[in-house]
């Protein structure tokens, strides 16, 4: 009788003489971007992305005659640095001070970030686990009007603004960016909702809750990373926004943000890069405190969002 042996095995679990297992396409990708060439050219993109926001950090500190006479890479073999640029910029007894743009820069970002989640919390919900006739047409136009550019309602809403006389203060710059913002913050919102079990929300409705109980304390504490991540999107785009600001905060300084002083300040004083270098640094302060600060939910809150469940 012929005596039975085992097949020879490889490391790897296969027989031998059989054809090695093929790599799926996420394994390939992931052995890609993980090779060490992958590496150096994303080190090499980094270094290349950042060299611009470095030399505007490094001209902000220089004196007001180099940075007429040479380029900011000669602080390398001629240091000298100043910190006259952000004295003069901050000096509110000046009349090229930040500081009043500053303060309307926050007075407008803050209500112009709360209002549309708060708002787009509400009718996200009710797209969501409520029924009513019609609701998904008019989620479909909510939808539809993220392809609506915004200079095409500047001058209505303008020419409203006029009659309401609310052009020139901070509500016609508050409603306008609430009113741009929430399409995608509904739309954000919604599809994150829609991802969590409807289990859950039985089992709250059969111990007794209503609609009020199972928002507050079901979904708003599930909600971080959706809010946080359009909390990020909306907050970048209000802080940086100049449009809307040329358009509603009205001749003067009163509403008027920082980009609006940056942008006079190009305009003006376009030979005082000095002064234009240490503002828009300082521009660039609170934007990044806020992305890091929040940046952990900022991924999970976008991918949330991206595929509706």
């Amino acid at each position: 009788m012929a005596e039975l042996t085992a097949p020879d095995v490889d490391i790897a679990g296969a027989t031998a003489g059989s054809p090695p297992p093929r790599r799926t396409r996420g394994e390939i990708a992931k052995r890609g971007l993980s090779s060490p060439w992958a590496s150096l050219v994303a080190v090499i993109l980094a270094v290349v992305w950042t060299i611009p926001t470095a030399g505007l950090l490094i001209t902000s500190f220089r004196p007001a005659v180099d940075i007429n006479k040479t380029g900011w890479w000669t602080v390398f073999t001629n240091p000298d640095f100043t910190l006259d640029n952000y004295k003069q910029v901050l000096d509110t007894s000046q009349t090229t001070s930040l500081t009043p743009y500053l303060i309307n820069s926050i007075v407008i970002t803050i209500p112009a970030v709360l209002l549309p989640i708060l708002l787009a919390c509400l009718a996200a919900y009710a797209f969501a686990w409520t029924k009513f006739k019609g609701r998904n047409v008019l989620f479909v136009a909510v939808f539809a009007l993220q392809v609506v550019p915004i200079q095409v309602t500047l001058l209505p809403l303008l020419t409203l603004y006029v009659k309401l006389n609310l052009n020139g203060t901070f509500w016609a710059i508050w409603l306008s960016h609430t009113m741009f913002g929430l399409p995608l913050a509904i739309f954000l919102l919604h599809n994150f909702m829609r991802e969590i079990p409807n289990e859950l929300i039985e089992a709250a409705r059969v111990d007794g809750a209503g609609h009020v109980t199972i928002f507050f304390r079901m979904m708003l504490p599930m909600l971080k990373p959706a809010l946080a991540a359009f909390g990020i999107y909306q907050f970048l785009w209000v802080w940086n926004d100049l449009l809307v600001a040329l358009t509603f905060a009205g001749p003067g300084t009163a509403t008027a943000p920082m980009t609006k002083f940056l942008f006079d300040l190009t305009g003006s004083r376009g030979t005082a890069w000095y002064l234009l270098s240490a503002g828009a640094f300082i521009s660039m302060v609170i934007p990044v405190v806020v992305f890091l600060a929040l940046q952990r939910y900022f991924v999970r809150g976008l991918l949330a969002g991206s595929v509706k469940g």
